[in-house]
């Protein structure tokens, strides 16, 4: 076990939650203080998502804009990283032709997709590295090999840290490859996301198998989603990695009981302080992982 760790909190997501979570976090203003919150709580890293204020998901410039721009005025720091996932869902037709692509579509340029990044600057941005069965339905999410060089390289370019989200093994694999061909700097930073279906399941055998591919410059996070999230923030401090909890990945405290990102965090933390291990602040986050701190 590493002697100290940065916890993530991925504060809203994208996922169908909003009906059922009603303090979800879904405005710019409430996703913000929310972050603020979890900030407060010990998270050294807040991950963003931006929604509709009826709760869908949304990549709208304006709203990330609003997000950004009330957590980097606030007196609290945290480290900021925004979501690129939003904008690669292909929902294949169910009719004759597969082509005639389902409700769920949302495609857009790859350069559309980090333009969030590209104009706000944090520190560190998502990047999904690979295709996906993404849920048990008719929609896949689709990052193609060509595309992920084009959005790492002009992401090296800003300066903005890849995190590499790790949904399968193969996720892992093109990371690495990435890393490889020299697109990725110093420290490559990873993300292992685990009970996703159809990706890599929440088993520590998973994890081991994704961390032993992984370069051994890496630094990596690691979270499993629903009632298996707490259980994984101990699993990847033993096996040496960061954990990442939030009502992007889980709506309960405890058994019938719904959370606050920041009541998950301290959760997590108590998890961690129970390991013997401490955990980072924000400026210790940066440093380690070599951040650009653009505020």
């Amino acid at each position: 076990m590493s002697k100290k760790v940065f916890v993530s909190c991925a504060v809203t997501g994208s996922g169908d939650t909003a009906g059922k979570h009603p303090d979800l976090p879904k405005t710019p203003d409430q996703i913000a203080t929310a972050a603020i919150e979890a900030a407060k709580a010990g998270a050294a890293i807040a991950h963003i998502h931006v929604r509709e204020e009826d709760g869908t998901p949304s990549r709208r410039l304006d709203l990330y804009k609003e997000v950004v721009d009330k957590i980097r005025s606030s007196d609290t720091d945290v480290v900021l990283n925004l979501t690129t996932g939003m904008g690669g869902d292909l929902d294949i037709g169910q009719g004759k032709d597969p082509l005639d692509f389902g409700p769920m579509t949302d495609m857009a340029n790859v350069m559309e997709r980090i333009a969030n990044a590209e104009q706000f600057l944090p520190e560190i941005c998502t990047l999904d590295c690979g295709t996906l069965n993404f849920g048990d339905s008719s929609v896949i999410t689709v990052n193609t090999p060509n595309d992920l060089r084009k959005a790492a390289k002009r992401l090296q370019e800003i300066n903005v840290k890849p995190e590499i989200e790790a949904f399968d093994l193969g996720n892992m694999w093109f990371g690495s490859q990435l890393y490889k061909e020299g697109l990725l700097n110093d420290p490559p930073m990873f993300q292992m996301c685990l009970g996703i279906p159809w990706g890599a399941p929440a088993t520590p055998l998973a994890m081991q198998a994704m961390k032993d591919i992984m370069p051994k410059e890496g630094v990596w996070s690691g979270f499993a989603i629903s009632k298996n999230e707490m259980p994984f923030v101990a699993q990847t401090v033993i096996m040496g990695g960061n954990p990442r909890v939030g009502l992007e990945d889980n709506l309960y405290l405890e058994k019938g009981k719904l959370a606050t990102n920041a009541q998950l965090v301290e959760k997590a933390i108590r998890i961690v302080n129970d390991l013997g291990v401490s955990t980072m602040t924000p400026a210790e986050t940066r440093e380690k992982l070599k951040l650009k701190n653009y505020k």
